[in-house]
């Protein structure tokens, strides 16, 4: 039977390197992580304008060990997954990694000592060209350095790119294990440390049948949201394979605020290292988790926004209803509780006009817990009278997002509650002495986004259900009340921003 040999050109192994990567920057990526595989504990970049050289304290290679780092694709870390010194994951799996160099450079050298063997070989892209088909690489061996001790150093001569420190900096960060324990990388003698961001943290653990799916998901500021570098960084043993949105990018604007990492150690990655096997049942399984982990960042997003807004609608009702207090303080004729003294004659206004935790005695024995849930830092609910056993209206339904607040006008009381009611809900309502505001009427929404109206028109709706208490059978005559307390609210006093 005749045979046929398979032969593979040089100037192929050439190509595949130049082309290995979509930057050539990523070469620097690569040579950090052989030295993590080897168990370096530092690092060492340097960078001029004539080379770049990677130095580590690893455990450096002896003579059959530099002849499976230039054996292409190599088996051996996928054999020995596991470091031997600190049993890490090891990163490379290919084997042509190394090769990503001639993308950037015509020469590189490769120094490495292991106990007493010390050697270095040199691959010059143009010599080795010039040998044919004759695939040897010149070895150099050399005096163990005793100060050096174990480990590697690759230098890149004749250098055909150019390299910012800035970009290095940021393939380091997002490409290599900078926080696992024992491990640090320098560029020109400065420590490369990981990227830190401030927000509220999501962290999350999800289970699929190829392993777990773990990281940290975080909702920046709006302050420091940012449109660069958007998605969350998908981790394969520490390192940053890609950026995924998983959805997000139908959200608007706000997917500038989401930022994180998730790991996934199972996930199978192309041969460049710059994505995924998309069609592979272990990529279809990580998706499956992560549309649960963008669910919950959902409802985060959601409680976060709800908890802005209530304090901004518990601002807004304070003023609104220190306001109203001085406009019927203005107006004794206008007010459905009788007179009402101004600032400094008995109760005043302002601060003092909103019962708050802390009450006189007589009155704390007056009130009564509302039925359908308690109200604290927002208000209190309303006062009921033991003497005369005369039930005063409670605030109804209240849910997670209502805000309450209760202001005394003269000896009366009245509870403003700011709650949810739904889009086709009344835009306000009073029950006895409790007005209602709906926060999901279209404009109190609209007025929601308009911090110069926005208090003013929380305190037209109060002014209104007010003016209709004095009589609520002469509409005009309640909308000309509602008119002049409504001036006398803010004649004097501009609603602050």
């Amino acid at each position: 039977m005749e045979h046929l040999p398979v032969t593979v050109d040089k100037s192929h192994l050439i190509t595949i390197g130049e082309r290995l990567y979509s930057e050539s920057i990523e070469l620097i990526r690569e040579l950090v992580n052989n030295a993590y595989d080897a168990d370096a504990t530092e690092v060492w970049i340097k960078m001029t304008d004539e080379l770049i050289e990677v130095k580590d304290n690893g455990t450096g290679m002896d003579r059959e060990g530099l002849r499976q780092y230039f054996n292409i694709g190599s088996p051996e870390k996928v054999l020995k997954a596991k470091s031997p010194q600190f049993h890490r994951d090891r990163i490379g799996q290919f084997g042509i990694g190394k090769f990503a160099s001639l993308s950037a450079c015509e020469c590189f050298e490769v120094y490495t000592q292991k106990g007493d063997f010390a050697a270095k070989v040199t691959f010059d892209k143009l010599e080795w060209e010039k040998e044919g088909d004759q695939w040897n690489l010149p070895l150099q061996i050399l005096p163990p350095d005793q100060e050096r001790g174990d480990g590697a150093t690759v230098t890149l001569l004749r250098l055909t790119r150019e390299f910012r420190p800035e970009e290095v900096i940021r393939k380091i960060v997002e490409g290599t294990p900078l926080k696992a324990v024992h491990f640090a990388v320098r560029l020109n003698g400065e420590r490369i440390t990981p990227r830190s961001l401030s927000g509220h943290r999501i962290p999350f653990l999800e289970g699929s049948e190829f392993g777990p799916v773990h990281g940290e998901i975080i909702i920046l500021p709006s302050s420091t949201a940012s449109p660069v570098e958007l998605g969350i960084e998908v981790k394969v043993k520490q390192i940053t394979v890609k950026r995924e949105l998983f959805g997000l990018e139908q959200w608007g604007k706000v997917v500038s605020r989401i930022r994180g990492e998730v790991h996934a150690d199972f996930l199978p990655v192309t041969t460049d290292r710059s994505g995924f096997v998309t069609d592979s049942p272990q990529y279809q399984a990580f998706r499956m988790a992560m549309g649960k982990v963008i669910r919950e960042v959902d409802f985060v997003l959601k409680r976060l926004a709800g908890r802005k807004e209530k304090r901004k609608a518990n601002k807004a009702l304070k003023e609104a209803l220190q306001r109203v207090h001085r406009a019927l303080a203005l107006n004794p004729d206008l007010s459905p509780f009788g007179a009402i003294p101004l600032a400094g004659e008995g109760e005043g206004m302002g601060g003092a006009g909103v019962v708050s935790k802390k009450l006189d005695q007589k009155e704390e024995k007056e009130v009564q817990p509302a039925e359908e849930g308690k109200v604290s830092e927002e208000g209190l609910p309303p006062l009921r009278q033991k003497k005369v056993r005369k039930k005063s209206p409670k605030v109804k339904r209240l849910t997670p997002n209502a805000v309450v607040q209760r202001m005394r006008f003269g000896e009366a009381g009245v509870s403003v509650c700011v709650d949810d009611f739904g889009e086709e809900g009344p835009e306000c309502f009073t029950e006895g002495t409790v007005i209602y505001i709906n926060q999901q009427h279209p404009l109190y929404q609209r007025e929601l986004k308009k911090p110069d109206t926005y208090i003013l028109n929380v305190t037209r709706l109060i002014t209104q259900e007010i003016a209709l208490m004095k009589d609520s059978r002469n509409p005009r005559q309640a909308f000309s009340r509602q008119s002049k307390l409504l001036r006398d609210a803010f004649i004097e006093h501009p609603a602050s921003n």
